[in-house]
C-alpha cells in the first residue's frame, strides 16, 4: 500500500498563535503589519524569535538581536514571548489533527506528522481533506498553517517549505524532477551550511545535482554518512516511520552560534553557563540525570571539535553540569582562536530516582538542587525570561546577545 503522509507546520508560530490572541481581543492583527517576537524595545535587548512577512520585507531576520531589527524597521511592533500561550495552541492544533488522522507524531511545538496510510475510504481527495484540516485549524483556533503532502515524511516537510502562508502543497514521486530538484541544494533537509558550502564548490548547485550525482563522490566530499542520508533525500527515499509514541529522549543539547567570536574564557563560561542552565531544566522537566556530559567549540574557520566526560554518578544539578562544562572547555579550547560556536550536550540518561546513596549528606549539592527547582518553577509559571542566574544575564549584556539558538539533533 503506498504510504501517505502529511506534515502540519504553523506559519511563524509563536507571532501568529500572538496575533490570533490579540485579533480574538480586537486588536491589530500583528501579521499585516512589521511586527516581531522578542526582545525588550525600549532595552532594545534580546534576539528575533519570530517576525511578521511585512517585517520580514524590511529585512529583519528571526534569531538577529533586536537593536539590528529596529535600525532595519523602525516601527517594528515588538511583543513579548509567551510560553503559555503558545504551549496552549500548540495542544489545540495537534488535537484538531488528531481528529483526522490515525497516528499523529508532533515533532516540535508547531509542527506534526500524520500518518494518513489506508484512509483513502474516509478520504478519497488527500487534498481535500488537507485543505479542511488547514481551514479547521483556522476557524477554531485562528491562525494558518502550511500542509505538505506525500508519500514520506521527508517529502511531505519539504512540501510544506514551498510557499508560505496557508497553503497546502503535494509533493509526489513524479513531482520531484519538477518541484524538488529545481531547489538550491542548501534548502534540502539535513544539508546545514557548511555542507551546502561544499556541495557548491564542487559544482553540485541544486538538490537535481545532487541526486544525479554519483554516490560516492558525495561520500568522499561530505562523510559516508551524511553522503548516503542526503544522496537518498535528494532522490525522495526516506523509510522514517511516523511514530504515534515520541522516541525515547537520548540526550539534551543546545548550542549557539554568536555574531561576536568569543576571545576570552570569561565570555566562554558565561556561556556554558547559559546553555547548561537551559539543557538542565529540560531535563529535569523530564524528571532525569545524565552521567556524561559533552562540549562542542565551532571556530571562526568553521572546524568543530567537542570533548566528553562521564561524571562520577548521574546528576541533574545545573551547577555540577556547569562545572564539568567548564574543565571540558578549558581542555578543548587553546585559548587564542575566536570562537564562532559553542555546545553542550548531556547523555546517558537515568531516571531521576536513579541516585547512589552516600553515608554523608552533601549540603551544598541539596543547596544547589533546591535553587534549580525554584528557578524551574519561577520559570514554569511566568516563561522562562522570567528569571536568570546572574552569570547568564551578564553574558546577555556583555555579548549583546548576538546569538541564535539551535536545537542539538540529539533532543529533540
Amino acid at each position: 500500500m503506498q504510504r501517505l503522509i502529511f506534515h502540519v507546520d504553523v506559519n511563524s508560530a509563536f507571532l501568529s498563535w500572538e496575533a490570533a490572541r490579540r485579533v480574538a481581543a480586537g486588536e491589530a492583527d500583528l501579521r499585516l503589519i512589521p511586527s516581531a517576537i522578542g526582545g525588550d524595545r525600549d532595552k532594545r535587548t534580546g534576539i528575533i524569535l519570530a517576525k511578521s512577512i511585512p517585517a520580514k520585507a524590511f529585512g529583519v531576520t528571526t534569531g538577529e538581536p533586536v537593536g539590528m531589527a529596529l535600525r532595519k524597521c523602525p516601527q517594528l511592533v515588538l511583543a513579548p514571548p509567551d510560553f503559555r500561550l503558545y504551549s496552549k495552541n500548540s495542544r489545540a492544533f495537534i488535537a484538531i489533527c488528531r481528529r483526522y488522522a490515525p497516528v499523529v507524531e508532533q515533532v516540535s511545538i508547531d509542527e506534526c506528522f500524520l500518518d494518513m496510510t489506508g484512509t483513502g475510504l474516509l478520504y478519497p481527495d488527500p487534498v481535500a481533506i488537507a485543505h479542511i484540516i488547514k481551514d479547521t485549524i483556522f476557524s477554531e483556533l485562528g491562525f494558518t498553517v502550511n500542509v505538505g503532502i506525500a508519500p514520506n515524511k521527508l517529502l511531505a516537510k519539504m512540501a510544506s517549505d514551498f510557499e508560505k502562508p496557508d497553503r497546502v502543497h503535494t509533493l509526489f514521486a513524479h513531482e520531484i524532477p519538477q518541484k524538488l530538484w529545481p531547489l538550491p541544494v542548501g534548502s534540502l533537509f539535513s544539508v546545514g551550511r557548511s555542507t551546502a558550502e561544499k556541495l557548491t564548490a564542487a559544482r553540485i548547485r541544486t538538490i537535481g545535482d545532487l541526486a544525479q550525482a554519483e554516490l560516492a563522490y558525495i561520500q568522499k566530499l561530505t562523510g559516508a554518512k551524511l553522503g548516503k542520508l542526503i544522496h537518498d533525500y535528494a532522490n525522495g527515499i526516506d523509510d522514517a516511520p511516523v511514530l504515534a509514541e515520541p522516541e525515547a529522549v537520548k540526550g539534551y543539547g543546545n548550542s549557539v552560534t554568536l555574531e561576536q567570536d568569543v576571545t576570552t574564557p570569561a565570555q566562554a563560561n558565561q556561556i556554558l553557563l547559559a546553555l547548561c542552565d537551559s539543557v538542565a531544566s529540560r531535563m529535569r522537566a523530564d524528571s532525569r540525570r545524565c552521567a556524561c556530559v559533552t562540549v562542542t567549540i565551532r571556530s571562526n574557520d568553521f572546524r568543530n571539535r567537542s570533548h566528553q566526560r562521564r561524571l562520577p554518578e548521574p546528576t541533574d544539578v545545573t551547577a555540577e553540569l556547569y562545572a564539568m562544562s567548564r574543565a571540558l572547555f578549558s581542555e578543548l579550547w587553546d585559548g587564542v582562536t575566536p570562537l564562532r560556536l559553542l555546545g553542550v550536550t548531556l547523555n546517558d540518561l537515568c531516571d531521576s530516582g536513579t541516585e547512589q546513596l552516600s553515608l554523608f549528606h552533601d549540603e551544598k549539592k541539596e543547596r544547589a538542587r533546591k535553587l534549580d527547582q525554584t528557578v524551574d518553577q519561577l520559570r514554569g509559571k511566568f516563561g522562562v525570561t522570567a528569571i536568570s542566574r546572574g552569570s547568564v544575564t551578564d553574558a546577555s549584556r556583555r555579548v549583546g546577545r548576538k546569538y541564535k539558538a539551535e536545537l542539538d539533533p540529539d533532543k529533540q
